[in-house]
């Protein structure tokens, strides 16, 4: 079970997935903003919403220091999302005989930092990406904090998780989507690749970027070039970069 605290994810799993949300607890007198929009929703699918007792400011010790946290108390309780069973379900778009129009899907190459991985969920569901590949080891999982920075993106783009990304990738090949990798070493800049197919982004890890057994099953790798004097961006940033570059219009 999750505790979620983000209330936009928490519409989100209400909007799709009510039957997952067990329990909505808020604070003493009239909820506000998104919360107010939570506890009706929660209303309307008969979920259980507990009102608990305020804590303002908490004090504890960190270190040998007295530091001073404000507790916040809005939480859901929601089971996490089971994503896709198989990855051949994510392409089924691109290997329609009559799909002529263009999409974007992702994969997600050992990716560790939460945050990170929900970003790009959240980019992703902005920019409508089909679907999201993700490796199972060496990668972050699908903790509360990429449900409440995805703010929604988890509920809105299918993903699922692989054991053998490698293998997974060929069966995108296969379904007709083209491999584009990520890399800050590549001499093709990302301005050269158009939305005009079926591509799927590879994004890799955030310090030692895609591996090689993953770079090696690309049709295309391609990098954003540097204009100053950092030479480098955060892996969310740079997907979110990509992700603009190649969303059809």
């Amino acid at each position: 079970m999750l505790e979620l605290r983000n209330p936009h994810s928490v519409l989100a799993a209400l909007r799709h997935r009510p039957h997952d949300v067990t329990e909505i607890r808020i604070a003493p007198g009239q909820p506000q903003g998104a919360w107010a929009d939570v506890v009706e929703a929660a209303q309307r699918e008969r979920i259980s919403v507990v009102t608990q007792r305020a804590e303002s400011n908490s004090r504890r010790v960190q270190k040998g220091s007295v530091k001073n946290e404000r507790v916040g108390i809005a939480t859901a309780t929601v089971r996490e999302h089971a994503g896709v069973a198989k990855p051949e379900k994510l392409f089924e778009l691109a290997s329609e005989p009559d799909s002529n129009s263009s999409g974007l899907w992702l994969a997600l190459d050992c990716l560790q930092d939460p945050h990170n991985v929900g970003a790009i969920f959240r980019t992703a569901a902005f920019f409508g990406v089909r679907g999201i590949l993700m490796s199972k080891d060496r990668s972050a999982p699908m903790t509360p904090t990429v449900y409440d920075v995805a703010a929604g993106g988890v509920e809105s783009v299918p993903f699922c998780m692989v054991p053998n990304l490698a293998r997974s990738l060929e069966s995108a090949k296969q379904s007709g989507l083209w491999l584009l990798g990520s890399s800050e070493h590549a001499t093709s800049s990302y301005a050269e690749v158009l939305p005009d197919r079926h591509w799927m982004l590879l994004v890799g890890n955030e310090e030692k970027g895609l591996r090689r057994l993953t770079l090696d099953t690309c049709d295309v790798v391609c990098g954003i070039p540097t204009r100053g004097d950092v030479t480098s961006l955060n892996a969310s940033v740079a997907a979110a970069i990509l992700i603009s570059r190649l969303s059809p219009a």
